[in-house]
Parts: structure tokens; C-alpha cells; sequence
């Protein structure tokens, strides 16, 4: 029977998974297995050439039992409902991993924005932002970039909303330019904390990060700047690389400045001179001691599991490992840091960029990095007891921790009426 693959059961699984070793009662359970609101609109969009296409697009708000909504946006033809659904859970659950006082969201479009212009993606933004501007806002819900989705995008959502209310709103969403409200370091911090919790973990499983050999899956943003601060802060060998075309091998290490300017100017890793070419697949299953799946969810399967060599994995993507996946690693002794921490970098540094809009004002970049780690190691350390104590696997532990947060808040506040 093959392994279930729905992203919004895998989401729910993991909390009944979590309620299970904290003693939730059935009501509470049911409360963290569904979103508190979702909004779905369809909006008319002009073209350049004069036609008009209706788009589909979500906002869901899944918890904010701890405070406002906090919760990316993404353009992309295969975007679902469903898909939404969990990964605005996935937030809630994040937010609650690194103490931030934020409940998740997630928002989405229908759209392949590959085929469309700036001018039609600049209106097809403002039109999406305007029908969901009755649920945004600095304390409700504060969106920011995702797949597709950038700076540019943040900037105009920022803008539109402006506009309706009539005053410059800097803190409805992050991931902005630096000129309107941004913060320093927001590009890099998906992949820097990811890093940090690394070197956390370096330290407590005995690992010495400067004699580490790294594979990273997936040179998009976040692995490129991850596998440069793997090499250059913690001094470890990166020896594979891969993209959506191909992968690359180098047992002695690749050069990843150069291997940073070959793909600027290629736009692959394939082909760099002094590496041997490899597949995906292959890339998991090398024998190294970090592996960093940076790509896409489902990567790690039931299937391949069993065929992972690496000492440590730390998920600098969304949901690259499957539960059956995990159950496999933890029976292995893999040691798996899962995305709810390691890649909580992003979001925490969009914390940081709100709190510096309401106030006004702004950090340096040293400070935002140094207040980064503090939350980062903070959260790792507040999480290994756990796993260790109840003699579970880091996912799960991470669930525990974050669940117990929200479950918490949602007693103390009570329900209404």
C-alpha cells in the first residue's frame, strides 16, 4: 500500500501524534486539527493584451490561540486548498518551536507566474491583497514571501494595503525591500538559522562541524546561502550539490564561491569544472555526516530511508521527510532536525522585521544575527530534553514542545462565549 503523501493528513497526524504523548482530551484535539478560518476568492485580472482571466487564490489562519497570524504567500499553477491548509498549521507550529508570539498562515494563487509579466503580476498582486485585506493587517495577519513570491511581491501588497487604509502600513507584511520597513538579513535567514541549529547540534551528538562532510539538495536560495555558511561559518566540506537539472560530486570538497558564480552565469550546478555528475537520489544517499534537503516536501520516502547514510539531516526545506521516513531514520539512529526548527530562520527574522516596523525602529545586521542564534540554539536546547526524556525522535519531540505552547495559551484565554 503506498505511503500517504496528503500534505494537510500529514499535518494533522503529526498533532494527534503530539496530543497523544501529552494527554490532550478529544475537544483540543479537535480544535488543533482545523484551521480556525479560511478565505478563498476568485478576482478578475486585466492582461496585457487586454483580455480578463479570473485567478483562485487562499488565505487560511489555522491558530491564533498566541497571537496574530504569521504566514507566507505562494504563486504557483499546483497550489491547492488542502496544501494551504497544512502549511499554515505547519506555521503555527513553528512560530510555537521558536517562542514567537504569532499563530500560522499561509497564503496562496493559483498561477503560473513564469507566464506572466511584471505589470500582470503587479496587478494580479494588488487585486489579491485588496480581497484579502479583511483579514491582514500588523495584528491579525502579516503575510510574507514564498515559492514565487518576493521582495517586489511584499512590496506591493505593502503598498496596496497602504491604500486602502490610507496611511503607509509598513508592518502588514515582511520580507519587504530595506527602503520600506524591511530588516537587515532577512534574505539570508532561512538558511543562517538553519546553520546555527546545526552547529547547536554539533555540539551536544559530538560532531566536529570543521572535519564534517555536507551534501545539500536543492541550490535555490536557501541551500546556495546555506551550503556557503555550512563551508565558510562552521568550516565544513560541502562535497555535493544539486539542482532541479542534476547534481555534482567533489569527495574533496567543492569551491562554493566559484560554484555560486558558475551558477549565475549557467543557471546549474551541472557541469562545474572538478566534479563528477550525480542524480537526486543519489545525492540523499551519499555517505556523508549533514545531509540538507533544500528542495521540495517528499523527498525522504519509506522507500529510500532505509538508504540514508548520513549522521545528521537538517530540513532547511518544507516537509522533505515523510512519517514513515522519519520512523525509519529514528529506528537507524539518524539524527533528524525537522523543519519546524531548522528551517524557522525566516520566519523568525520576519518577527524581528515587524517588531522593527511597529517601533520604528531598526537593528543592525550584527544584532539581528546575534539575536538569530540566541532563538535558534534556545529552541534546539528547549527541545532535545524532550526528545531524550520521552525517547522520540526530534519531529515529534518539536510537536510536543510546540503543541503544549498553543494548548497553553488556549486554556488560559478559554473559549468564547
Amino acid at each position: 500500500m503506498p505511503e500517504n503523501l496528503d500534505q494537510f493528513e500529514i499535518a494533522v497526524a503529526q498533532v494527534r501524534k503530539s496530543a497523544e504523548i501529552l494527554k490532550l482530551d478529544s475537544g483540543m484535539v479537535e480544535i488543533l486539527s482545523k484551521p480556525k478560518r479560511e478565505l478563498t476568492v476568485n478576482f478578475p485580472v486585466r492582461m496585457d493584451d487586454g483580455s480578463v482571466k479570473v485567478f483562485t487564490g487562499y488565505r487560511v489562519q489555522y491558530n491564533y490561540s498566541r497571537g496574530p497570524c504569521k504566514g507566507g504567500v505562494r504563486f504557483h499553477p499546483n497550489v491547492t486548498l488542502n496544501e494551504v491548509r497544512a502549511l499554515a498549521a505547519w506555521m503555527t507550529w513553528k512560530t510555537s518551536v521558536m517562542n514567537l508570539p504569532y499563530g500560522g498562515a499561509k497564503g496562496g494563487v493559483i498561477v503560473d507566474p513564469k507566464k506572466m509579466s511584471r505589470n500582470e503580476l503587479e496587478r494580479l498582486t494588488r487585486r489579491y491583497t485588496s480581497e484579502i485585506s479583511i483579514i491582514i493587517g500588523p495584528e491579525k495577519d502579516i503575510p510574507a514571501p514564498d515559492v514565487y513570491t518576493d521582495s517586489q511581491t511584499m512590496a506591493w501588497m505593502m503598498d496596496t494595503f497602504s491604500m486602502i487604509k490610507g496611511y503607509s502600513v509598513p508592518g502588514v507584511v515582511t520580507g519587504k525591500p530595506l527602503s520600506i520597513g524591511g530588516s537587515e538579513g532577512r534574505s539570508e535567514a532561512t538558511a543562517r538559522g538553519a546553520m546555527y541549529v546545526a552547529r547547536a547540534a554539533a555540539k551536544t551528538q559530538g560532531m566536529d562541524t570543521k572535519k564534517a562532510t555536507v551534501a545539500v539538495q536543492g541550490f535555490g536560495n536557501a541551500g546556495s546561502i546555506g551550503a556557503r555558511l555550512f563551508s565558510e561559518e562552521l568550516g565544513s566540506k560541502v562535497v555535493a550539490v544539486s539542482d532541479s537539472k542534476g547534481g555534482i560530486y567533489n569527495k574533496n570538497g567543492l569551491d562554493m564561491r566559484k560554484l555560486l558564480d558558475h551558477k549565475a552565469k549557467t543557471g546549474s550546478v551541472i557541469n562545474f569544472t572538478g566534479s563528477k555528475a550525480i542524480s537526486n537520489e543519489e545525492l540523499l544517499q551519499l555517505d556523508v555526516d549533514m545531509l540538507v534537503p533544500a528542495a521540495l516536501e517528499n523527498q525522504i520516502t519509506e522507500k529510500n530511508a532505509s538508504s540514508i547514510k548520513a549522521k545528521m539531516i537538517i530540513e532547511e526545506a518544507n516537509g522533505p521527510t515523510t512519517p514513515k521516513a522519519d520512523e525509519i531514520l529514528h529506528k537507524n539512529g539518524v539524527f533528524l532536525l525537522p523543519d519546524v526548527l531548522a528551517n524557522a530562520g525566516g520566519v523568525t527574522v520576519s518577527y524581528f522585521e515587524w517588531v522593527q516596523d511597529i517601533q520604528s525602529y531598526f537593528w543592525s545586521l550584527e544584532e539581528v544575527n546575534q539575536r538569530l542564534e540566541t532563538l535558534m540554539s534556545k529552541a534546539y536546547n528547549d527541545i532535545l530534553p524532550i526528545a531524550r526524556k520521552e525517547n522520540i525522535d526530534m519531529r515529534t519531540a518539536a510537536y510536543v514542545y510546540a503543541v503544549k505552547k498553543v494548548v497553553d495559551a488556549h486554556r488560559i484565554r478559554g473559549l468564547w462565549p
